[in-house]
C-alpha cells in the first residue's frame, strides 16, 4: 500500500420509507426488518482518510473538532475491518464534515459510515466494490448500507449471523423526480441513539412482535410504490411506517419518545395542507425531525408552510441523491 494515498469520500444521507427498528443480530448488526429508503441529495457527508504509518493510534476529526469516545471507537472498528481486508496494520486519519447537524436524526450515521466505508477501503488499496462496501457500512451502521447507493434501496431483513448482506438498488435517482422537504426541529444532538433505543424498544414494548409482522406488508407496499412512481400509495404506506415505528417505542418501558411539539406540529400541517388539495406526506425518523414527501410542483408550498412553525429552525429542500463517490491523491 501507499502510504501517501488519499481518499474523499462524498455520501448522501438517507430516510427509510418502510422504516428500519430492530436487530436480528446485535453483534452483526443484522437488521430484523426490510427496509427501502431514498438517498437525499442535500444532505452530504465528506470523509478523508489516509493511512499514515507515523501514528500509534486512528485520530478522528468531526465537523472540524478531535473527536474522541464512543465515535473514535466506531470509527476504529471499521477501519479494523479495512485493514484486515487489506492485510495492513497502519493507522488512519480520518477527517469527516456533515453538510447538516450531526447525530440529532438526520441520518449522520448513514452518510458518515458509508462515505468512511468507501473512502477507507480506497485508501487502502482495495478495489471499489459497492456490495462490499456496503456490507462494510452496514456493520457500523445498518442505515449506512444503504447510503452506498443513490435512489431508492432495499435493506433486507437479515438472520443472525448473517455474514454477508449488503443493501441493494432499487431505482435510480433518476427514475422518480421527487421532493424531500425537511423540517428541521432542532440542531443538537438527540438523547437516545437508534441502537440503544431499538435495543430497549425488543425488550420492553408489547406492540415490538405486531411492528415486525406489519414490516413485511409495509416494505412490500413502499417498494411497489415506488417502482410505479405512485406518490399517494407511497406517502400513505410511509406515513403508516413511521407512525407505527414511534408507537411501538412509545409503548417500550418506560417510554421512548423522539417526538417533540414541534414534530406533531409538522405532522397535523401536513394533513392538514393534503386536506387542502397539497401533494404531502410525512415520515419520522428517530428523532424529532419531519421530513415530507412531495412533489417539485409543491416542494416550495409545503417548505413555506413547515417553516413558518413553531420550533422549525430550518427547513431543507432535496431532490433524490445519486450514488456516493471517492476520489483518490497519491503522494
Amino acid at each position: 500500500m501507499n502510504s501517501g494515498r488519499r481518499a474523499v469520500a462524498r455520501a448522501h444521507a438517507n430516510i427509510a420509507l418502510a422504516k428500519y427498528w430492530g436487530k436480528a443480530d446485535d453483534v452483526h448488526n443484522v437488521p430484523a426488518v426490510t427496509s427501502v429508503s431514498v438517498t437525499l441529495e442535500a444532505l452530504t457527508t465528506t470523509t478523508e482518510v489516509r493511512f499514515d504509518p507515523s501514528l500509534a493510534v486512528d485520530r478522528l476529526e468531526l465537523d472540524g473538532r478531535e473527536a474522541e469516545g464512543r465515535a473514535l471507537e466506531r470509527v476504529t472498528a471499521l477501519l479494523d475491518r479495512v485493514r484486515r481486508a487489506a492485510s495492513i496494520e497502519t493507522r488512519a486519519r480520518v477527517a469527516s464534515r456533515n453538510s447538516f447537524p450531526t447525530g440529532s436524526g438526520l441520518a449522520s450515521s448513514a452518510s458518515g459510515f458509508a462515505a468512511l466505508a468507501i473512502a477507507a477501503r480506497s485508501a487502502a488499496g482495495l478495489e471499489l466494490d459497492r456490495d462490499r462496501a456496503s456490507d462494510l457500512a452496514r456493520r457500523s451502521s445498518a442505515s449506512a448500507a444503504r447510503s452506498i447507493h443513490g435512489g431508492f434501496v432495499r435493506l433486507r431483513a437479515g438472520e443472525p449471523g448473517d455474514a454477508f448482506l449488503p443493501a441493494e438498488p432499487v431505482a435510480p435517482a433518476s427514475h422518480w423526480d421527487l421532493r424531500v422537504v425537511v423540517a428541521v426541529t432542532t440542531k443538537g444532538p438527540k438523547k437516545v441513539g437508534s441502537t440503544e433505543g431499538m435495543g430497549h424498544t425488543a425488550r420492553t414494548s408489547p406492540y415490538y412482535p405486531g411492528w415486525i409482522a406489519l414490516c413485511q406488508r409495509l416494505s412490500a407496499e413502499v417498494e411497489r410504490a415506488v417502482l410505479a412512481r405512485d406518490l399517494r400509495a407511497l406517502g400513505e404506506a410511509a406515513e403508516q411506517s413511521a407512525l407505527a415505528m414511534h408507537a411501538c417505542a412509545m409503548a417500550a418501558g418506560p417510554a421512548l419518545i423522539y417526538l417533540e411539539p414541534s414534530t406533531l406540529g409538522c405532522v397535523h400541517a401536513v394533513r392538514a395542507m393534503r386536506d387542502r388539495g397539497v401533494a404531502a406526506w410525512a415520515t419520522i425518523d428517530a428523532g424529532p425531525h419531519v421530513k415530507v414527501l412531495t412533489t417539485g410542483g409543491d416542494a416550495e408550498r409545503v417548505r413555506q408552510e413547515l417553516a413558518s412553525l413553531p420550533g422549525v429552525v430550518d427547513t431543507i429542500v432535496s431532490r433524490v441523491g445519486g450514488d456516493a463517490t471517492v476520489e483518490l491523491e497519491e503522494a
